[in-house]
């Protein structure tokens, strides 16, 4: 039996992997050097005129940043544990997407050790309030176990957990006043971040066939509210306190700004196309939660 377009594609990405395999402790030399490391303008508080200081940039530059790349390692991992729970339910051990799954679990262990590196350059002080509810934690548990058994959901929350990273990296690689070392790290996740893209696009058509029509009414309704949360948790409310500044109050009008609210609607917007492209939603009637979400 021929293979599928599908499984040509996946193997062509898993040769990729293979080709440009890139070790970070190796091929990642340096460290985050003092003071500010992203710039003003790339700052979640752009926009809201708060007359800070340049030490308070800087500390806010630092925690922010760690902030981010904490919630890219805990994220991977959910990441990781549903792409293990897939391999584990595979009839065929042979199929040319667990070998690829066996890729993206390894490239996403390294992404999470060259985070760890940065976070533990930054020396975050911010303690995130989330973290301190215990109904919360429990919360995130129970919808994190739910999604990784839940495979069509847990590869559109692949694209939204790729896309929106990869927009925040690209604007700060691309900056002359990023940190040498982090657009350096920038730049290494979004290149291996591409394939995972490409496979979460390819694969989106065929486990949407299998999904359930819980799972289906989930995916249409409640993940898009879900991304918005992700989104604007990436940088939690305690980063703020470390700088003197009210944590809830200011994350609120944080991501209520045009810039703010223009990086999520462009950072989502191909989320949204690859459900189109996926027969997953119609164009002629996107649900209302998705238009919120990429503004439109």
């Amino acid at each position: 039996m021929s293979p599928t377009p599908v499984a040509e594609r996946v193997e062509r990405l898993s040769r990729a992997s293979v080709r440009r395999s890139i070790e970070p402790d190796i091929d990642i030399i340096g460290s985050v050097g003092e003071g500010q490391v992203i710039p003003d303008e790339l700052l979640s508080v752009a926009g809201l005129d708060l007359n800070l200081t340049s030490q308070q940039k800087a500390a806010l530059s630092r925690e922010e940043v760690a902030s981010m790349l904490d919630a890219g390692v805990r994220f991977e991992a959910i990441l990781e544990a549903g792409f293990a729970l897939q391999i584990a339910g595979m009839n065929d051990l042979t199929d040319p997407r667990l070998t690829y799954l066996c890729h993206e679990i390894g490239e996403e262990t390294r992404h999470q050790r060259a985070f760890q590196r940065v976070i533990r350059d930054l020396a975050p002080k911010a303690s995130n309030p989330l973290a301190a509810s215990w109904w919360l934690q429990r919360l995130d548990r129970q919808m994190s176990g739910w999604l990784i058994r839940h495979h069509a959901a847990l590869y559109v929350m692949v694209l939204a957990g790729e896309e929106i990273p990869d927009l925040l990296q690209k604007l700060a690689s691309e900056h002359p006043d990023t940190d040498p070392f982090l657009a350096e790290v920038n730049r290494y996740h979004r290149q291996e971040e591409a394939r995972h893209l490409s496979f979460a696009r390819a694969m989106l058509p065929e486990l949407w066939e299998k999904a359930g029509r819980f799972e289906r009414m989930i995916i249409r309704y409640v993940l898009p509210i879900g991304i918005r949360q992700m989104f604007e948790f990436m940088v939690h409310p305690g980063v703020y306190e470390v700088v003197g500044l009210n944590g809830w109050d200011t994350w609120k009008a944080a991501n209520a700004t045009t810039q703010r609210q223009a990086i999520r609607h462009e950072a989502t917007r191909p989320v949204l196309a690859a459900l189109i492209d996926a027969r997953v939603l119609s164009e002629r009637q996107i649900p209302k939660a998705w238009n919120e979400l990429v503004g439109q």
